[in-house]
């Protein structure tokens, strides 16, 4: 009689089983998107569809002209990343403030 052989899911091989990588607080300092590790928190972002276009413009020159292939959620994570770094270093002169300023 054949015994069944269970193997972990891709998504157990790929997330680390260090409890250091599975931190919960924000570092200081220049942080970066989380890239491709299970996330176990979710948002929902609503974008019109000439923002979803852009996304996927930048996605695609990414690809064509730097041969780097990021998803559509890689990139959202990265750009987050990115303005609360220049949040915390710039405070008052940080561009996501200009930007939210003009809205």
């Amino acid at each position: 009689m054949p015994r069944k052989v269970t193997m972990p899911g891709s998504p157990d091989v790929l997330r680390g089983t260090d409890p250091a990588d599975r931190t919960t607080q924000p570092d200081s300092g220049n942080s970066r998107g989380t890239g491709r590790v299970r996330h176990d928190d979710k948002i929902t972002v609503y974008v019109s569809r000439a923002e979803l276009v852009r996304l996927e413009q930048a996605r695609l020159t990414l690809r064509a002209e730097h041969g780097l292939s990021f998803d559509r959620g890689r990139i959202v994570r990265e750009a987050v990343a990115a303005a609360l770094d220049d949040l915390e270093a710039r405070g008052p002169d940080a561009e996501l403030l200009r930007r939210l300023g003009e809205s």
